[in-house]
């Protein structure tokens, strides 16, 4: 509908569709603008489906939701392939439900923060607000006083709580714990996959990772194959557009014009972006 943000594609039908084929959805996270389109080029050189996320801490160094949120609302509408606008790690209720009221396809709120029954409470409250808005709901069972939450090092997800946990918020996806870890700047992370297939079979919603970018492409796979839908990756990713910068300046000392290395750092995504959305998209 002109004029109205809601005019991409909604996170709920690339979910249910990757689920469907037992597939991997790509979801990477948005920094800036550039990455933004450094990653939807990434997409259409692939030619496979998108999920850009934005999270609490990139809308908090935007200086509120609306700027980044319109930006990249506005390059997901112009890609000429199908891709929605993802909160990720929402800790404010009010930032989760600011994303449904902007035309986010889905919202991810974290109350792994919280005391188990609060947590319950306030995703619950959220989830009905997303999908009376016809939103995706993405929540996460997590571990109070960790710092990564349920990705915290050591952290798993119990299958019985998972189901619990779904059954009383009504959420569509759910991120479990299981071996990954936030920020990690090496590929060697070591997922329960046992784990997963467990967890799949007690919540029948489609499972997300997060801290994707410390586990090696052949460990995703298996994940993929023993479960696992939703790939967030957001470290791995950035390493490329930061090293493509620094290599510029390297060779480019006199640069003024931030433009030409930020497109260095836009450019860089894009084989990266497209190669592992494609190993996804084709897992398992």
């Amino acid at each position: 509908m002109e004029g109205d943000p809601v005019t991409l594609v909604n996170t709920r039908e690339l979910m249910e569709k990757a689920a469907a084929n037992g597939t991997g959805q790509g979801a990477f996270n948005v920094i800036h603008v550039e990455t933004a389109e450094g990653l939807v080029a990434g997409a259409e050189a692939a030619g496979v489906p998108l999920i850009l996320q934005i999270s609490e801490n990139c809308a908090k160094y935007h200086g509120g939701l609306e700027p980044i949120g319109l930006a990249t609302l506005a390059i997901a509408r112009d890609a000429n392939v199908p891709v929605a606008v993802h909160l990720d790690h929402a800790e404010s209720e009010d930032l989760a439900l600011a994303a449904v009221d902007l035309g986010f396809g889905s919202v991810m709120y974290d109350g792994a923060h919280l005391p188990y029954d609060w947590n319950v409470e306030v995703t619950r409250r959220v989830a009905r607000y997303a999908h009376d808005h016809g939103v995706y709901m993405e929540a996460e069972l997590g571990k109070v006083g960790g710092k990564d939450g349920a990705h915290a090092p050591g952290v798993r997800t119990d299958p019985g709580e998972a189901a619990a946990f779904v059954e009383a918020t009504g959420v569509d996806a759910l991120a479990v714990a299981v071996g990954s870890s936030h920020a990690m700047t090496e590929r060697n992370a070591e997922l329960d996959l046992h784990l997963i297939t467990r967890l799949k079979s007690a919540v029948e919603k489609p499972l997300v990772l997060h801290g994707s970018s410390g586990v090696t492409d052949g460990m995703l796979v298996a994940a993929i194959g023993a479960g696992m839908t939703k790939i967030n990756v957001s470290t791995h990713l950035n390493g490329f557009f930061t090293r493509a910068v620094r290599e510029y300046l390297d060779a480019y000392p006199a640069v003024v014009d931030s433009r030409k290395y930020l497109k260095a750092g836009r450019d860089a995504l894009v084989l990266e972006s497209a190669r592992m959305l494609t190993l996804f998209a084709k897992a398992k």
